[in-house]
Parts: structure tokens; C-alpha cells; sequence
């Protein structure tokens, strides 16, 4: 199917203007907006409502007021199981509304945005699923007496999700589909950058049938975003963005002892070791590189080879970035897409500037494409001679840019990938299987592939050091939202079998 450009008055979900809080679309506090500007055109593309503190408010009184009082948290996992299977249903029946509204916000090639959005009814699927599969009360024998001992797994109450702009229809189910099934209420607040697919996801909650108060929704800016975090009738905080932000919501949140799952950002390694072919390798890291403009937090940005084949890998990687068709998101020929935003293309260059300030070699890229007048277009860049201690390699890009760093050896390479405050994501390159194992063992990542890069949402997402706390998607993306909570009887009650 050919892609085809939107109308550009079209905007794929209603209400605009209103919030979706307790079930209903309703006025802001506030005449307050925020407009959303397409990265291809810098135009506007949508304009919302900005959410003021009263806003916020009264989003989680309705969450609380759900989550103390309503039935969702009372249902059985079978009976929510049945609206999440609804909700996977209707979010696969918008995808196509999902694909025009994710190239207008962050420039993601429509082609990806379709082929993603027609996917992501299966998370929802799978956390329905886990009601038959996992064990939310495990039997024990207790120590202390007593003739049974269970330990409960309840949820953890009111979920303030908080998503960010790069891939909001992915971070929104991995958030609120196990949330939901954990017997949570929550309050989603959109990115002001990106806040369409949130939007969706209420028109989705309130077809599916979720009680009042069950799914709020809303998008608001930094200081607005703090009063939530900052609500004491929010049981736990789950965020993904940048680890700067990442902090300080952890701070926040152990002011009140509050529970907080965060995946922030990486700077993660492709350790290509001497046995593996550096074309092959240059061939399978490129693409990914691209994947979303480069705006991705466990990409391979980092390039470490042995110092003997460093010009041959710089060459290879700028060979291939060099010819990738950079342009308009929504044309079928276009192999990428503008970055989000100006200040975020903005920074880029800036990074670029200093990279070539500090020593760096700059082989490909870097700069606006020529053909493209208008955008928030970078061309695919390549840095060679790279120091790991320099800011290149130290800060995110989150853009199609790739630093290439040389090893004296594989001890040498190994170090070098652990010498971050991140740990995302790595992969170790080399046809050894064995070897590659070895490596993986000793990367101190969250996930580490072999010969590509290789993220799992249906295994665990998440990583070590500043890339987070916690993990999402699988079963390991379920347990954030549940409390433990050990029962000692003196008799086995009737709905254990004796």
C-alpha cells in the first residue's frame, strides 16, 4: 500500500480543546494551549489543551476517588483481562490514525508509524493474557505458625504515567496495559510534543468500556508535570525521558516515599570484535541508526573497534549514511525523516560543533540537507577518532549520529563500553556464539544483542546505572505496579483447594 499524505486540516481524534478526566471530556481550568508543530514543515499541526494545576487535580481526585471506590481494582484479573482484549482491538482498528498523527509529531517515517500502530494491539493482548498465567497469590508453608501463609500480589494504586514524545503509542501501552491489569487507576499525561496518540487512547478507553476515572488523560507542561508527580494521591510515578528529568522525579518521589519505575536515557555500544566482518557490521548497524530520526534511547550510538580496523569502520558507516534519502516523512522513497523539533536539531549541531571543537573527526554528515529549506532536518553524521572521555561520547545525540572509537584490543573494547554512566543497551559483534555470550555476560547493560541492535519488549525493557529504574514490557514490566503483601491464617481459606 502507498503511503499518502494527510489533509492538512485533518486531525485524526477529537477534543482538542478538553480533557479526558473521569470519563468525560471536559473544559480545562484554563484557556491555555499548546501547539504541536509538524518537524517536516514547521507548521502547526495540532493545537490542545495545556493542562493547569487544577487540572492535574482533579485528574487524580478522579483516579483516587476510581482506584478507593470503584470497581475496577475489585474486578477479578479475568474481568479486566476482557476490557484490555477490547482495547487491543480498538487501538489496531485506529492505526491508521496513529500512523498520520506520529509523523506530524516527531518525524517517524509513516511506513514505520503504520507498521508499529497495526502491532501494538498485541500488548494489550499479552497483559490480558498474563490473567490465566501469572500467580498473584503464591501459597508458602510460613516459619512462624499458622496453618497457611499467601503472598498477595495487589496493585500498587494510582499510576501518574508520564510519556515522552519519541514513541508515545509504544510507551503508552507498555505503561497502562499492565497497569490496568493490576487492578490500577491512572492518570497519563501526554507529552506537550507528541500528545495525539494519548489522545486516541482516551477515545480507545472510553469505547472499551473502563470505568470512571479508571484511564485520565492529559497533557501538560514541566511545571504542571510536577504537581502530579508531587500529588500525594499518587501511589507511584512511572516515566520514561531523559535522565536529567529522571532524577528529579526520583527525588521528588522519596520525599514521599512514593514508588517510581523510570527508563531514561543510554548511550549504549556496538563492540565489533575482530572476528566479525566490518561490513557486514556497518550494514547492520545503519538502519537502526535511522530508525525514528535516530531518536531512540537504546541505540547503538557508540562504535568500538580495535585501532588497526577504526579508518576501515569509519569509512564503511559513512559510505552508507551518506546516500540514505533524507526527507519528508510521509513519501515512500524517504529513508529518514526530520528529528522532532528545532531545539532538538538545534542541540544536535551544537554536540556536532563540539565534537570537531574537541578533537573528532567529522567523515560524513552534520549539517542541514541541502535540498531540504524548511524542516528540522541533520543529515546522517559519522565522527571518527573519538575520544570516550569526550562530550560526544558522553551525551545522547538522540539523532542519527554515530561515534566511532578505537580499541587497543577486546579487554580494551569491553572496558571502554562500560566506561558511562548509562547502561541501556550494547551489542557484541563477532561469529563466535560462545564468545559472544562471554562478552554479553561482562557488558553491564540492561539487554545486550548479538550481531544487531536487539530490544525485547516481550522479555524486559529497562537498564542499568543512570538508564533507569525497573523494567517494562514481559512479566518483569508487570511488577512495578504491584505491592506485596504476605497473609498468615490460621485456617486455609475456601477458595484454596486444601
Amino acid at each position: 500500500m502507498m503511503n499518502v499524505k494527510p489533509k492538512a486540516d485533518h486531525i485524526p481524534f477529537g477534543n482538542a480543546d478538553r480533557l479526558f478526566i473521569d470519563g468525560k471530556w471536559v473544559e480545562p481550568s484554563s484557556s491555555a494551549r499548546i501547539d504541536v508543530v509538524a518537524p517536516a514543515t514547521e507548521q502547526i499541526f495540532v493545537s490542545v489543551a495545556a493542562a493547569r494545576e487544577a487540572d492535574i487535580e482533579r485528574a487524580v481526585h478522579a483516579a483516587r476517588q476510581a482506584f478507593d471506590r470503584g470497581p475496577w481494582p475489585r474486578m477479578t484479573h479475568g474481568e479486566r483481562a476482557s476490557v484490555l482484549k477490547t482495547m487491543g482491538q480498538l487501538v489496531t482498528e485506529r492505526a491508521e490514525d496513529v500512523a498520520e498523527v506520529w509523523p506530524n509529531e516527531m518525524g517517524v517515517l509513516h511506513s514505520i508509524a503504520r507498521d508499529i500502530a497495526g502491532g501494538i494491539g498485541h500488548v494489550y493482548e499479552y497483559y490480558a493474557g498474563l490473567a490465566d498465567t501469572f500467580n498473584f497469590e503464591e501459597r508458602h508453608k510460613p516459619a512462624s505458625g499458622g496453618a497457611v501463609g499467601l503472598l498477595a500480589r495487589e496493585p500498587v494504586g494510582v499510576v501518574a504515567a508520564i510519556i515522552p514524545w519519541n514513541a508515545p503509542i509504544i510507551t503508552i501501552a507498555d505503561k497502562i496495559a499492565p497497569a490496568l491489569l493490576a487492578g490500577c487507576c491512572i492518570v497519563l499525561k501526554a507529552s506537550p510534543e507528541a500528545p495525539g496518540a494519548a489522545y486516541i487512547m482516551a477515545e480507545v478507553a472510553a469505547h472499551a468500556g473502563l470505568p470512571p476515572g479508571v484511564l485520565n488523560v492529559l497533557t501538560a507542561d514541566r511545571a504542571a508535570s510536577e504537581a502530579l508527580v508531587r500529588n500525594h494521591g499518587v501511589d507511584m510515578v512511572s516515566f520514561t525521558g531523559s535522565t536529567a528529568v529522571g532524577k528529579r522525579i526520583a527525588s521528588i518521589c522519596s520525599e514521599r516515599v512514593a514508588r517510581y519505575a523510570l527508563e531514561l536515557g543510554g548511550k549504549s555500544a556496538a563492540v565489533i570484535l575482530d572476528d566479525y566482518d566490518v561490513e557486514m557490521a556497518a550494514n547492520a548497524i545503519v538502519g537502526p541508526a535511522c530508525f525514528l530520526s535516530g531518536q531512540v534511547c537504546a541505540s547503538l550510538t557508540r562504535i568500538i573497534v580495535t585501532r588497526q580496523r577504526h579508518d576501515q569502520m569509519v569509512e564503511a558507516l559513512s559510505s552508507k549514511f551518506s546516500v540514505i534519502k533524507v526527507g519528508d516523512p510521509f513519501e515512500p522513497e524517504t529513508q529518514i525523516g526530520p528529528v522532532a523539533m528545532r531545539r532538538q536539531r538545534d542541540r544536535i549541531q551544537q554536540l556536532v560543533a563540539q565534537g570537531v571543537a574537541e578533537g573528532a573527526t567529522l567523515a560524513t554528515g552534520g549539517k542541514r540537507p541541502a535540498h531540504l529549506d524548511r524542516g528540522f532536518y541533520i543529515e546522517p553524521t559519522v565522527f571518527g577518532n573519538v575520544d570516550n572521555h569526550s562530550t560526544i561520547a558522553k551525551e545522547e545525540f538522540f539523532g542519527p549520529v554515530l561515534c566511532v572509537i578505537a580499541a587497543r584490543d577486546e579487554e580494551h573494547a569491553i572496558e571502554l563500553a562500560n566506561d558511562t554512566v548509562y547502561g541501556l543497551n550494547n551489542s557484541v559483534f563477532t561469529n563466535d556464539v560462545d564468545q559472544a555470550y562471554s562478552v554479553a555476560r561482562r557488558l553491564r547493560s540492561g539487554m545486550v544483542g548479538h550481531n544487531q541492535f536487539r530490544a525485547d519488549l516481550s522479555i524486559a525493557f529497562g537498564g542499568f546505572k543512570q538508564s533507569g529504574v525497573g523494567r517494562e514490557g514481559g512479566v518483569e514490566g508487570l511488577l512495578p505496579y504491584l505491592e506485596s503483601k504476605t497473609i498468615i491464617l490460621e485456617a486455609i481459606p475456601s477458595h484454596i483447594p486444601a
